[in-house]
């Protein structure tokens, strides 16, 4: 049950659970845990996990590409995870024959994040409320909260189960943060704004800045109230130094279990759909609609006003500038369909030479028709 916060409560002493541990699993335990199959020695003990190049006796790499399948006679590692196909590589036989042992699942790299997240687990905060945290009386605090120094939660906030607020956190008048939810220092979470549960921010973030409106007087520019919010939903992350401005009316929206990169700006109204991944460096213009399971790769730009359908690729440093349907990959800028996009990039590289070429030709047409006659053209028409 949430309470109403009047006075502080210190953090009790302990330690963090789970921190300093060192973890160890047999490899048809790790088998279990990612619904593998074991070939080899079951019972070898894994107790880390680390990249095949570096890999030491007693840790778990992977290999998700077969065409790094050559390097699985020379790593160290004591198991490997592989694909059905990577077992069935010309090259993997030799390997097997060395006494290797492999975990062998339908996607490797999936395999190798569960298994990360084993050996690492995260720290478990301190459950309490630090005494040099502000928290206005009005606030609304769930329980097994974790408050570190310096937080400020201002008036009617509301604050889940089991949120971790870190060190200068700030929570804006009547914002709400669902459970579980972790905010990293430094994030603000302005007024009125709504976050998720198990949303995980990331320092520096700004949830909920004004939106970039002005209206021109002349010369001069006036500010326009952005009277909206920001509602981010659950199981989103969102990543350093990201900014999520607030609707100038409405709302803001990022839909549930999108991934958003550092670095990255949303401006006012604009709506991500779900399990969408935006990467560093975007930037998204105002009232654009992003659909559900969209990529934008590094540094693109969206137009405002724009929409982008369903499960849509934009390619890194593309300019977006008119609408996208559904189901497309498009580059470039402004973006065009990929494939158009590379074949215009492989024209590109050669443009000198074209340019020379074409030079060439005009200077040799030019000849022809300064050395032409007027006698030789009339005898070329008899």
């Amino acid at each position: 049950m949430k309470s109403r916060v009047r006075s502080h409560e210190p953090a009790p002493a302990g330690s963090k659970q789970g921190a300093g541990v060192k973890q160890s699993k047999t490899l048809k335990e790790l088998a279990c845990l990612v619904d593998g199959e074991v070939s080899g020695d079951g019972n070898i003990v894994i107790t880390g996990v680390a990249g095949i190049d570096n890999a030491k006796q007693g840790e778990i790499t992977f290999i998700a590409n077969p065409k790094y399948a050559a390097w699985i006679s020379n790593t160290r590692a004591s198991a490997i995870i592989l694909s059905p196909d990577i077992k069935a590589h010309d090259g993997l036989s030799a390997a097997e024959q060395a006494g290797k042992n492999f975990l062998y699942v339908k996607n490797p790299y999936l395999a190798f994040a569960k298994i990360l997240a084993v050996f690492n687990p995260s720290p478990i905060p301190y459950i309490g409320i630090h005494p040099h945290a502000h928290i206005h009386h009005t606030a609304e605090i769930g329980s097994d909260i974790s408050i570190y120094p310096h937080v400020y939660i201002d008036k009617d906030a509301n604050i889940g189960d089991r949120v971790t607020l870190y060190p200068g956190v700030y929570i804006g008048r009547d914002a709400s943060i669902g459970d579980d939810t972790v905010l990293y220092s430094n994030v603000s979470v302005r007024e009125g704004c709504f976050i998720g549960k198990r949303v995980i921010i990331h320092c520096n973030s700004v949830v909920g800045s004004d939106g970039f409106g002005f209206a021109k007087d002349g010369v001069r520019y006036h500010k326009i109230p952005q009277t909206g919010i920001v509602k981010i939903g659950d199981d989103v992350e969102i990543g350093a130094c990201v900014a999520i401005d607030r609707a100038t009316f409405g709302q803001t929206a990022i839909g549930r279990g999108s991934k958003i990169d550092n670095l990255v700006q949303i401006a006012h109204n604009v709506e991500i759909g779900e399990d969408s991944v935006i990467v560093a460096q975007v930037g998204i213009a105002g009232s654009t609609k992003i659909g559900n399971r969209v990529t934008l790769a590094g540094q693109v730009g969206v137009a405002d006003h724009m929409e982008i359908g369903d499960d849509v690729i934009i390619g890194s440093q593309s300019g977006v500038t008119h609408d996208i349907p559904s189901k497309q990959v498009f580059s470039g800028m402004p973006a065009i369909p990929h494939r158009e996009w590379l074949k215009s990039a492989n024209i590109f590289a050669k443009l000198p030479d074209i340019r020379k070429m074409l030079l060439e030709l005009e200077k040799r047409v030019e000849e022809l028709e300064e050395g032409r006659k007027p006698e030789d053209r009339s005898q070329k028409s008899e």
